[in-house]
């Protein structure tokens, strides 16, 4: 399935500028496999060295979080949006 990748400002540098992707995957993990081999880096951004995904980055598939539904797990439906969203502290 081909999903859109949003990605932050932050994580930018390491997609060359882009701030959105095109990727074929069925799932999140999928996808961030995805990213990693075609953007190297990206993995290390996401999850932590266990492989879950790290406390201040939020993924959403359409407007859900994945914590929420099957975290890494999450399916992918097609044509749908993964985006990736930095916790940002603030007062």
């Amino acid at each position: 399935m081909t999903v859109t990748v949003r990605v932050p400002t932050q994580l930018r540098p390491l997609t060359g500028g882009a701030g959105e992707l095109e990727v074929e995957a069925l799932t999140v993990r999928e996808a961030i496999d995805v990213l990693e081999r075609d953007h190297p880096g990206m993995r290390a951004r996401l999850l932590d060295d266990q492989g879950t995904l790290r406390r201040f980055v939020n993924l959403f598939v359409a407007d859900e979080d994945v914590r929420f539904l099957q975290g890494l797990d999450t399916g992918l439906p097609a044509d749908t949006t993964l985006s990736i969203i930095p916790a940002v502290a603030g007062g």
